[in-house]
């Protein structure tokens, strides 16, 4: 049978981020994707024009309803919204013998919160805890910690800081940086530097969503921590090269072309 994946996220109405990124990314891993809506935004390639979170109740009524049902192998988080869903979901999580990988999105592509300010603390303290992986870009590293990050270099000062709150690894997104992409995983005391080429690609949007999904679809394979991020780096890379216009704004990574690939 197929390892069993889960979203907990928002819904992109326009279809390159969020719950539809992830389930797209875990189709084309090979796994079977679930999902537990958070939040439901008004979202295109322009921006987000609105967003509308769910009741903590009804997040915690889908997690339960999959995960007691079906079970799962590993499980995604993205958008959260507020510090009462956060809290929901870290409680449901520490509950769950299964890998998480934690994406503590902050900020849209376009610039737009998709945050609470209030929410920090619950994410510094109740959600980084519960993580297996942690995924923050650079953004979301200065937001969580206040550590900034201008070169390669302190992309080590920034995996301090994140793992002091907990999470058991943490994978820094260098890809705000100029020159090649290069992201930092490391435990505290293991490190693993991964690069790959920057591809002259405006079309990126949905990229951490991608990356995280990958992640879980590969740990819940298993795939050890290393081995799951280092391929869902190659496969966040291919779905890079191939984003595409879509609207009139930053469109969509590509989550298709390993598809693709193998059917040539």
């Amino acid at each position: 049978m197929k390892p069993n994946v889960l979203t907990v996220a928002g819904s992109d109405s326009g279809g390159g981020a969020g719950i539809q990124a992830d389930l797209k990314t875990m189709l084309a891993l090979g796994v079977h994707g679930m999902s537990v809506v958070t939040a439901v935004t008004a979202q295109n390639s322009l921006g987000v024009q609105g967003a509308w979170e769910l009741p903590a109740e009804a997040v915690r009524a889908q997690y339960r309803s999959v995960v007691d049902d079906i079970g799962v192998q590993a499980v995604k988080t993205g958008m959260l919204a507020s510090a009462e869903l956060v809290e929901t979901v870290a409680e449901l999580l520490a509950g769950t013998d299964a890998p998480a990988v934690v994406d503590p999105v902050g900020i849209s592509k376009h610039g737009d919160s998709l945050l609470a300010d209030s929410a920090l603390d619950a994410v510094r303290k109740k959600l980084l805890p519960v993580a297996t992986v942690a995924t923050p870009n650079l953004d979301e590293v200065a937001q969580l910690t206040g550590v900034r990050v201008e070169t390669e270099e302190q992309l080590r000062e920034a995996a301090a800081a994140v793992l002091a709150y907990g999470p058991r690894w943490v994978l820094i997104k260098g890809g705000h940086l100029s020159g090649d992409a290069v992201d930092l995983l490391s435990d505290g005391t293991e490190e693993h530097w991964l690069r790959a080429p920057r591809y002259d690609n405006r079309h990126t949007h949905g990229t951490g969503c991608t990356l995280a999904s990958a992640i879980a679809a590969h740990l819940a394979m298993g795939r050890s921590v290393p081995e799951a991020v280092t391929a869902a780096k190659e496969y966040v890379t291919g779905a890079i090269a191939g984003g595409f216009a879509l609207g009139g704004g930053i469109g969509p990574v590509d989550h298709g072309w390993a598809l693709r690939r193998g059917l040539s």
